[in-house]
């Protein structure tokens, strides 16, 4: 189990549309109705997604991106990193020392986050 820290940052908002738009494809891959959100933590190091994660293939919802999904815990409750393959190698919208987390819930809401809190996370 790898534990990561970081401060919360506010995101762009692409994961909060392609979650909704991809909910069935989310739910079939994680198991979990996830919030359509995300909460971006900015790590003091590059992050790379651990080897054999699971995926959402670009051609399983007919889209030009394909994510890669990582088990992870947040405040002990399961969740999800999720990264473009973009971003993972370093050229996507984000850097690889940000990382995106899903959950059922919206996090910042349920645990009073804000901008500039520190966080940590447990990925599987």
């Amino acid at each position: 189990m790898t534990r990561l820290r970081g401060v919360v940052v506010s995101g762009v908002g692409d994961f909060s549309y392609w979650i909704e738009k991809l909910h069935e494809h989310y739910h079939r891959k994680t198991g979990m109705h996830l919030f359509p959100g995300t909460l971006n933590l900015l790590l003091d190091e590059p992050y790379s997604m651990p080897p054999g994660c699971m995926r959402l293939e670009k051609e399983e919802y007919g889209g030009t991106v394909s994510v890669k999904i990582a088990p992870c815990r947040v405040f002990g409750r399961a969740a999800f990193l999720l990264r473009t393959d973009g971003s993972d190698a370093g050229f996507g919208r984000h850097p690889k020392t940000i990382v995106e987390i899903a959950t059922d819930v919206k996090l910042r809401d349920v645990y009073g986050l804000t901008d500039g809190d520190i966080v940590e996370i447990d990925v599987d």
